[in-house]
């Protein structure tokens, strides 16, 4: 059941640096579940700052976040901002800032351009005994989150291979060091990957293909666990279509989810002899389960808010300031996962085989 924010006996004193589309369509109306206070509204528009901070009901607002930090002393900050105009992430040092300052940090992907930036990161976090939390929200998702309890079961049998379908293209080699062309990439691999690490483990060895016209690629993974996988990233395809589809097999058993929202597990021990069934329809007992929601009522799981992952992620967080104790999803752990197979990217050129170090 969900608690809405009035309801929390409890709420965080919390600030936030940014005032984008993003932030504003996602991030701040997720507050409505959460057990946050919101205090304090920064962004370099002051305009939009105090704009932001009437609509979310912050009494104050600021165009320096120091300033913010130093005056409102809050216990946690949100930081969802952008990129500089050399490809660096900006929330990087925003992070960092806020630690010093005394908070918690729950930050948008990407939480670094660089492993060398996310240990630098991790050190502050260490020095000030705060947490630092990323918002991947695909690993939050109702979908994947169900995906990972079928994976633990007995029933499923160890997971054997997973494929990832997931719309993103690829820089050429010559403009993979210069952080303006890898944006893009940067922003949109911390999704497919956050998927693979929190359902099969560390990817020990990659190679893949590229498409030089749209940027597409095709990887050959191989997991830490001795699991294979395929990520697809489908450079190219309609904006129409579904983007993103995850199959993992088991023993005798696999699960898809399409589009985010409609799960199936088709579970083991169906029998259909070839040349002899009459019948497609087997056993209640062992029949596919499917799951995906409806979208008449005004119910909270079909809301985007929820079903792509951001309450969920959010929770996550104010439940571990609260209860003081460390994320256990969207750490900085998990993030350097990521950040391995981003830099392996970078520096791997196609159709080379390449082991990832942890």
């Amino acid at each position: 059941m969900v608690t809405y924010q009035f309801e929390y006996p409890e709420r965080i004193r919390c600030a936030f640096i940014g005032a984008g589309g993003h932030s504003y369509r996602n991030v701040y109306p997720a507050f409505q579940y959460a057990p946050v206070d919101l205090v304090a509204v920064c962004d370099v528009d002051g305009d939009r700052a105090s704009t932001y901070a009437r609509s979310f009901g912050a009494p104050a607002s600021y165009t320096d976040h120091r300033e913010m930090l130093e005056r409102e002393r809050p216990d946690a900050v949100f930081v969802v901002t952008s990129y500089t105009g050399d490809g660096d992430v900006q929330a990087t040092a925003l992070a960092e800032d806020a630690l010093r300052a005394g908070a918690h940090v729950w930050m948008e992907k990407p939480t670094a351009s660089s492993l060398a930036r996310l240990d630098a990161l991790a050190a502050a976090a260490t020095g000030a005994g705060r947490y630092v939390m990323t918002g991947l929200k695909k690993i939050f998702t109702p979908a994947v989150e169900k995906v990972k309890e079928i994976l633990d079961s007995e029933e499923f049998g160890t997971p054997s291979s997973i494929s990832v379908r997931y719309p993103q293209g690829l820089p050429a080699m010559p403009n993979r060091n210069d952080g303006r062309h890898m944006i893009g990439f940067l922003d949109h691999i911390y999704h497919p990957a956050a998927v693979l690490h929190h359902l099969m483990g560390p990817v020990e060895r990659m190679s893949y293909e590229w498409e030089p016209r749209t940027g597409a690629s095709v990887t050959s993974l191989r997991f830490a666990s001795g699991a294979i996988g395929t990520l697809h990233l489908t450079a190219g395809s309609a904006v129409t279509s579904p983007l993103e589809r995850v199959e993992v097999v088991g023993e005798g058993a696999n699960v898809v989810v399409d589009n985010g929202v409609r799960l199936t597990y088709y579970r083991r021990g169906a029998s259909l002899p070839y040349g002899r069934s009459a019948s497609f329809v087997v056993d209640d007992d062992v029949a596919p389960l499917t799951w995906e929601p409806e979208f008449s009522l005004g119910q909270l799981y079909n809301k985007n808010l929820f079903y792509l992952g951001y309450v969920p992620e959010i929770l996550h967080f104010c439940t571990a300031v609260l209860k003081g104790t460390p994320p256990t999803k969207g750490t900085l752990a998990d993030v350097r996962l990521i950040m391995r197979l981003y830099e392996a990217y970078r520096r791997t050129e196609p159709g080379t085989v390449t082991t990832i170090e942890r």
